[in-house]
């Protein structure tokens, strides 16, 4: 499949379609561009960051001011996925979600059944998120619950994403590795790449998820994804895929130097 004839896309957010900085975003070459011509040919696309500090909207408009007009329904968040896991496969558990305060509002509004952190070694599923803080107890008792038969659930388990000056660390995937160190399990993946981004995915963009093209940086996150969904897959090495030779078993379809190389191939 040609990317002209993707009847959808999914775009990574950084090191994609942006640089991350202190002082906010900043748009790579070319990106705004290429989601304008997108539009214009009459295709659905979406923007998946495995970030989950901050909920869709905010996210959006932080784009908007760094120059790309982006509309609040077209960005996923590894959190829409973690809630669409929760509400498939644990509707009723009790649940702990390490993360913001923003992320758990969120959580709650949806009708989690959220437990406070003094409660971790109660929690029936253990969700790892982005993480600013987290006490070293509050990680014993999340492991504590592991061990005692808790499902473990984290939205990224990569070390780091791409930023303006050099990779950001995860912090999620930080605390998530305590706890399987912990606990001795690994945790199951409900960001990038997961059966539940595919699913978000392809919900949100209504379309057979194999007939989306899935751009990003990073081979283990968004090549893999595209990989699992069936789709086209592209990678920009503008961000985490810049330098290295890529494993004949992980390459993508097409590999591109920064996103705005895709314009004349739409």
């Amino acid at each position: 499949m040609a990317l002209a004839d993707a009847a959808g896309f999914m775009f990574d957010l950084d090191g994609t379609l942006v640089a991350r900085a202190p002082e906010g975003v900043v748009a790579l070459p070319g990106a705004a561009a290429v989601l304008a011509a997108i539009r214009a040919s009459g295709r659905p696309l979406v923007i998946f960051t495995n970030a989950s500090d901050s909920d869709p909207g905010a996210i959006a408009q932080r784009l908007r001011r760094g120059g790309l007009q982006v509309a609040d329904e077209e960005v996923l968040t590894a959190a829409c996925s973690s809630l669409g896991h929760l509400r498939r496969r644990h509707p009723a558990a009790r649940v702990l979600v390490l993360g913001t305060a923003v992320a758990r509002r969120r959580f709650a509004a949806a009708g989690v059944s959220l437990i406070a952190e003094r409660e971790a070694e109660r929690a029936e599923v253990v969700l790892v998120l982005h993480v600013d803080d987290v006490a070293l107890s509050v990680l014993e008792a999340a492991a504590r619950a592991v061990l005692s038969g808790a499902a473990f659930l984290t939205a990224n388990y990569v070390r780091a994403y791409a930023g303006l000056h050099g990779p950001i660390i995860s912090r999620g995937a930080m605390a998530a590795a305590a706890i399987a160190k912990a606990s001795g399990r690994r945790p199951t993946v409900v960001g990038k790449p997961s059966r539940a981004a595919v699913r978000e995915v392809a919900a949100r963009l209504a379309l057979d998820p194999r007939r989306v093209a899935f751009i990003g940086d990073d081979i283990a996150m968004d090549i893999a994804l595209g990989r699992l969904a069936g789709g086209q897959t592209v990678l920009v090495r503008s961000g985490m895929g810049g330098g290295g030779v890529v494993p004949a078993n992980r390459a993508a379809d097409l590999i591109v130097d920064g996103v705005g190389e895709l314009l004349g191939r739409l």
